[in-house]
């Protein structure tokens, strides 16, 4: 019998047959994996599984290769907390399927996981969590083999300056260094480089349209996929808060 235990955020669930489900969750030391839950469609065991939850899941099965079944404990039932709140809310479901849609099986990534553990405990301060989920993007751009280089001027070397990224080389580019290119290039918010400056709602908007470049053209282009709906739900409802500027 093979067997471990970790703590895992839950990225959905599904029904399977008439009282189970299979439940999909990034574990810290484990990764991305997937087992059935019995008696899991109930609804006493399915509200403590909901999306953006932290658990404490234990697997178990035949073979390592096998679909294998999970006991699940709560720890921390944010789906509930949020419900009221639509942007908190939005902002849980973007994160999960961004991770259920890009993330490998089985590949442990606990760097990425304990960053998603801060941007999910963040999500009830609507004036912190929008830049704090465009970091987390960018780290996940990071993980997955599709970093930015915002640390120097593509152009001419300078580490001072800059202020847009080109959407071809993901290198950040002093606007004065672009010339003819500059309307080419994508604007390179100012917290993304100075921990100092705020997040101005237009700011917020170019770190989503920034971040958006690259998780569509290259990320998920390399999976053939789009981009989850549930980041760009998450983009309006932000939108109507007026927590970003009008697209």
């Amino acid at each position: 019998m093979a067997e471990w235990s970790d703590q895992a955020i839950s990225l959905g669930l599904r029904r399977f047959g008439e009282t189970g489900a299979i439940l999909e969750v990034f574990a810290r030391e484990h990764g991305r994996r997937r087992a059935m839950v019995y008696g899991g469609a109930s609804q006493k065991k399915r509200a403590p599984m909901q999306p953006g939850n932290t658990l404490n899941v234990t697997w178990k099965a035949r073979a390592d290769d096998s679909l294998g079944f999970f006991t699940v404990e709560s720890e921390n039932e944010r789906a509930a907390v949020y419900m009221s709140d639509a942007e908190s809310l939005a902002g849980l479901s973007a994160l999960a399927e961004l991770l259920a849609a890009a993330l490998p099986e089985g590949e442990a990534k606990p760097a990425l996981y304990d960053a998603a553990e801060t941007v999910l405990d963040m999500l009830g301060d609507v004036q912190v969590w929008p830049a704090l989920f465009i970091r987390w993007e960018i780290g996940l751009l990071t993980m997955m083999g599709y970093g930015l280089d915002l640390s120097s001027c593509a152009v001419s070397g300078s580490n001072d300056g800059l202020t847009h990224v080109s959407p071809k080389s993901g290198r950040a580019v002093r606007g004065s260094e672009a010339g003819d290119y500059l309307d080419r290039l994508l604007p390179l918010p100012a917290f993304l480089i100075d921990n100092t400056a705020p997040a101005t709602p237009v700011d917020i908007r170019a770190g989503f349209r920034l971040t958006g470049h690259f998780l569509a053209e290259r990320l998920f282009a390399d999976l053939n996929k789009g981009v989850p709906e549930a980041r760009l739900l998450m983009i309006d409802r932000l939108e109507r808060a007026g927590r970003l500027s009008p697209g």
